[in-house]
């Protein structure tokens, strides 16, 4: 009968991962918001770092308090007030130029090349000795880190970089705090590191963007969606000094993520070819790798937008997202649970066969 159970799609559970790279997270905004919409899908685990973090924080909280609805409105109230904070910066955040989009990213380049050279010559531990942190305030306002620490619908892993070892640590659900949330997004340049336990801690993207391992010991489903909001591959060779400095923040805030791809595809090959023992085999699964990707919807974007705090680019990008992820849930949600719809060894390794 119509409206009945047998009626209504059969919901899927997968793994996230939510890449960070600043402003470019309303990207992801727009990813979740439609798949929260589309309410096919359930999270079981999300790993995230930086903006995926702050996604991610909001987006479980939300959950937590009142399911998806809730959940997708406490992401828009959370990056309409971002866009807040510098509403009031004259030409830098103008929406009169977000009609003229080389004039913006002229603009956008402006802006950061003025903060490039300020950061790189005075420490915020100078400009900035109060800790003054804007996103903070507007995270701890949303989020209320009690109720996420206790949410049941989803699993959560948030990263930072340990200024001092290097190393990647993940704070689990039970551990997100406002400070891990800031730590996970600390850019060195611009904030004072994050002290945590006696630890201080950097931007995650630096060691883990985010890092994937956290979901493979605790498996809900084999089922992985990557968000990329730090495009892979770029066809141009890049000749200008604006062009370099974008492709190398690229690169750098994608290795951690590519080298736990390259030990992923190793372990399905040993799978796949049967070269595990078996007592050895129950401890490993075959991941079904699923992947939105930012190399063409975002290959108009530099580094510089992703200090872009516009509201009107905010909603750009979200529209961006929602359209990605309804033409990846159209063309992949048959296969999900059955098969990966990403080939790891073709799409990300250059030397499948090493």
């Amino acid at each position: 009968m119509p409206g009945s159970k047998a009626d209504q799609p059969e919901r899927k559970l997968i793994d996230l991962a939510l890449q960070g790279g600043g402003s470019h997270g309303a990207f992801s905004w727009g990813v979740l918001d439609y798949l929260l919409e589309d309410d096919r899908i359930d999270f079981a685990g999300i790993t995230a770092a930086s903006a995926g973090a702050m996604n991610a924080a909001v987006m479980c909280y939300g959950l937590a308090k009142g399911g998806p609805d809730a959940a997708r409105k406490e992401l828009a109230r959370f990056w309409y007030e971002i866009s807040q904070i510098n509403s009031h910066m004259g030409i830098f955040s103008n929406p009169l130029l977000d009609h003229v989009p080389e004039m913006q990213r002229m603009t956008d380049w402006l802006s950061f090349t003025m903060m490039e050279s300020f950061v790189h010559a005075i420490s915020p531990y100078q400009f900035n000795p109060l800790k003054i942190n804007p996103l903070r305030d507007i995270l701890t306002d949303i989020v209320d880190f009690e109720v996420l620490q206790n949410c049941k619908m989803s699993r959560l892993y948030v990263s930072a970089t340990n200024v001092r070892t290097g190393r990647v640590k993940v704070f689990q659900t039970q551990e997100v705090t406002a400070d891990a949330i800031m730590a996970s997004a600390c850019l060195p340049y611009l904030y004072q590191a994050v002290e945590i336990g006696g630890e201080a801690y950097w931007d995650g993207g630096f060691s883990g963007n985010p890092p994937l391992f956290p979901l493979f010991y605790d498996r809900a489903t084999r089922d992985l969606l990557v968000v990329h909001i730090n495009p892979i591959r770029r066809e141009e060779v890049p000749r200008t000094a604006t062009e370099i400095n974008n492709r190398i923040n690229e690169i750098s805030f994608n290795s951690s993520l590519l080298k736990e791809m390259r030990a992923v595809a190793f372990v399905q090959r040993l799978l796949n070819d049967d070269m595990l023992k078996d007592e050895y085999r129950d401890r490993y699964s075959n991941i079904l790798f699923h992947s939105i990707r930012a190399d063409k919807v975002l290959r108009d974007l530099s580094i510089a937008s992703k200090y872009n705090t516009n509201w009107h680019f905010f909603e750009d990008l979200k529209l961006r997202g929602r359209e990605t992820a309804k033409l990846w849930l159209n063309q992949s949600y048959d296969r999900i649970g059955h098969e990966s719809t990403v080939d790891l060894h073709t799409e990300f390794l250059d030397n499948p066969s090493i």
